[in-house]
């Protein structure tokens, strides 16, 4: 039979959980963010502005609608830089938010 001084002792030692979507997602508090989740999300990221401007004006090497797409930008015939730089400069802009908030917020109280 456990005791009061039994219960408080465990009490203490048990982590407060927070939770998070009514329940359904629970964590403990005070536990850090892996490394690796965090460069994932940067990364992920990169790769968003790494791909705007690789294929800013489409796919053309692609083996089935590479074609389309020649004959696409072949009809507008404007480069679409303007919208492209303004994404970028949106997803650069993200991207520096997401660095910033991943590797020096501190860790909530």
């Amino acid at each position: 039979m456990a005791t009061s001084r039994d219960k408080s002792a465990t009490e203490a030692e048990e982590p407060k959980v927070h939770d998070l979507a009514g329940g359904w997602i629970t964590e403990r508090v005070g536990t850090p963010i892996p490394l690796f989740l965090k460069l994932a999300y940067v990364g992920f990221s990169l790769f968003g502005l790494v791909y705007l401007f690789r294929f800013s004006l489409g796919e053309v090497g692609h083996a089935t609608r590479g074609a389309l797409v020649r004959q696409f930008n072949q009809l507008s015939q404007q480069p679409p830089t303007a919208w492209i730089v303004m994404l970028a400069a949106i997803l650069g802009l993200f991207v520096v938010g997401l660095l910033a908030f991943a590797f020096l917020a501190r860790e909530e109280e």
